[in-house]
């Protein structure tokens, strides 16, 4: 079997393509938050770039035996820690002394949850590179590196509309997971 490799712009544009996903759930969970400390932009951006990497190897070492075991489950996975997630930012957003409590998007399960809902696409692109016989190393470290930096432009983005928009950024942030998730099923 022929190795294939994609040229640099095209495998640019898979990875800008993946992390939008990151972006957005970044700028929403940013928003929330007050104050963003470097802790919550180390956690996001390092744990979505690292998920983007780590699923499309997977998908690409599993190749289609990965897309079989979830058996057509990855948008409805995806749907449903989005949603749960923006639903649980929009409660919070109205009850400021449960929010003081310690609900960070950025901690503990809500984080991988984020983290696998935001790379889950990247499973089945590495799961279509695995099927055309690509080689994956540099893909996958271009396509977590990518990630990594729309993670944090979307974390500063989400923080200064946070601190000019207040509880309506959050609440805005946490309607715009909703949507992302609602537009998966689509």
């Amino acid at each position: 079997m022929e190795i294939i490799t994609l040229d640099i712009l095209t495998l640019l544009s898979v990875a800008v393509a993946l992390g939008m996903d990151a972006f957005a759930v970044a700028l929403a969970v940013s928003s929330g938050l007050n104050p963003v400390t470097f802790s919550h932009i180390f956690r996001l951006t390092w744990h979505f770039g690292l998920f983007q990497s780590m699923m499309t190897f997977i998908g690409w070492f599993g190749g289609a035996t990965v897309s079989s075991m979830f058996g057509g489950l990855n948008d409805w996975v995806a749907f449903g820690i989005l949603v749960f997630v923006g639903l649980k930012m929009l409660k919070e957003s109205w009850n400021t002394a449960k929010r003081v409590e310690g609900f960070d998007p950025t901690k503990g399960w809500s984080l991988v949850s984020l983290s696998v809902a935001t790379s889950l696409d990247a499973l089945a692109v590495g799961i279509s590179f695995s099927l055309i016989g690509m080689k994956i190393l540099f893909p996958v470290i271009i396509i977590g590196v990518t990630a990594l930096l729309m993670t944090l432009v979307g974390m500063k983005i989400g923080h200064y509309a946070g601190k000019s928009l207040g509880k309506w950024a959050e609440r805005a942030g946490a309607i715009v997971l909703i949507i992302i998730g609602a537009r998966i099923l689509v």
